[in-house]
């Protein structure tokens, strides 16, 4: 009996020791995560919405995976998913210059746009109207409602000023904050003659790259003449437009501006989306550049940059 006793203390002991033993170890392990400095490593998936452009500007169908190639900071990726004319449900932010210089063909611009609006719109989209010039104003929430988001379009009324960063930062930020899992797409109508923003260049730039949103700018332009008018607006949707993947086009007429949107529409309806995982990983919280290639030889339209998250918390 005595033997028996001590043989269950000594088991008693050795089940005490190893309870010990392994709370101690979880409690470093504790430590160890919440250590400071110590980074854990999280690799996201990458999505990138091409088009593919031929020679006279129209989109090219039916590609397959393998005539794409990715890059990123030069180094060759896999891709991981590839979705041809991918029919994710859109998310789109229409954003209207009202500024006095636009004025005289204001009218022309909101049936334009509402015209776009019976076209873009399929089951499962979203779209919000939003008109700009020194403040913007978010004239319907995103809705499927084509009459609804008409109307909206057609109560664009004149104003002073145009806040170009202003606008692309609220359509950026207002599509950020859609569902993920869908596209993204601002199409901006402006004479691009910048005047009033809060923004800066930075601020726009940094907005549209965050929401993963396609920018298609289309700039009517008041006077042919460079010197006789306000570039800066031009030349800095020129450079977010293509920091984002979308496109930018010039009229020198509003009566252009309806074959534009159905230019707009069809290469919305046949893009192609690429996935893959970095490879090597790229460091937290820098931008990151990214090529495509189609081994037709065509122009891809797809976003060139984007911002590497930082380690989970």
């Amino acid at each position: 009996m005595k033997t028996q006793k001590m043989f269950y203390s000594l088991a008693l002991s050795v089940a005490l020791l190893a309870t010990g033993f392994g709370t101690a170890l979880r409690g470093q392990e504790q430590k160890q995560k919440k250590r400071p400095g110590a980074i854990r490593v999280q690799v996201n998936l990458v999505d990138i919405l091409a088009s593919v452009i031929d020679a006279n500007g129209h989109p090219v169908p039916d590609l397959i995976q393998d005539a794409f190639t990715i890059t990123e900071e030069g180094v060759p990726q896999k891709i991981e998913r590839f979705e041809a004319e991918t029919n994710r449900p859109l998310d789109l932010a229409l954003m209207v210059d009202s500024s006095m210089s636009t004025f005289k063909d204001l009218k022309f611009e909101n049936e334009a746009a509402a015209h776009f609006i019976r076209q873009v719109v399929r089951p499962g989209d979203t779209l919000s109207v939003f008109e700009f010039s020194e403040s913007v104003t978010q004239l319907s929430e995103f809705s499927d409602n084509v009459p609804t988001l008409q109307a909206a379009a057609r109560r664009i009324s004149s104003g002073a000023g145009t806040s170009i960063y202003d606008a692309v930062v609220l359509g950026s930020n207002s599509l950020k904050r859609r569902a993920e899992g869908r596209r993204r797409a601002i199409v901006l109508v402006t004479d691009a003659g910048e005047t009033t923003s809060s923004y800066k260049f930075e601020d726009a730039r940094r907005a549209a790259i965050a929401s993963d949103a396609l920018l298609y700018s289309i700039v009517i332009r008041p006077v042919k003449n460079e010197s006789g008018r306000n570039t800066a607006g031009e030349h800095a949707l020129i450079t977010i437009t293509d920091s984002t993947g979308g496109a930018l086009f010039i009229l020198d007429e509003t009566n252009q501006l309806d074959a534009m949107f159905d230019r707009i529409d069809r290469e919305l309806r046949t893009q192609y989306l690429l996935g893959y995982y970095p490879n090597p990983m790229p460091p937290p919280l820098t931008y990151r550049h990214v090529q495509v290639k189609v081994n037709t030889g065509d122009l891809v339209r797809h976003r060139s940059v984007y911002f590497a998250p930082g380690p989970p918390q």
